[in-house]
């Protein structure tokens, strides 16, 4: 393949990764904590609770990211070699 042509390529690739990672996982809510010391310690284990579910969400959320990203490069592969036949046909 010339450069002119891996450049598309290259742009697909980038564009169909980033609308794969946007799409497929949420990322969690950061967790509230007020401003006051009073409501703090009033509110302690609600808070800590909130923190240990955020901790477990984001993990899941960076392991849901890191398969989507697979994924989507694998298919950004696909469709890469697709586009270089189709572009080989037009020759």
């Amino acid at each position: 393949m010339t450069c002119a042509r891996n450049i598309p390529l290259v742009l697909l690739s980038t564009v169909l990764v980033a609308a794969s990672l946007a799409s497929a996982c949420t990322p969690p809510e950061r967790p509230f904590v007020p401003t006051s010391r009073e409501d703090m310690r009033a509110f302690a284990d609600l808070i800590r609770g909130d923190f240990e579910a955020y901790i477990a969400d984001v993990q899941e959320y960076f392991r849901c990211l890191d398969e989507e990203r697979a994924r989507a490069f694998v298919e950004a592969r696909e469709v890469s070699q697709e586009y270089g036949r189709f572009v080989d046909a037009l020759e």
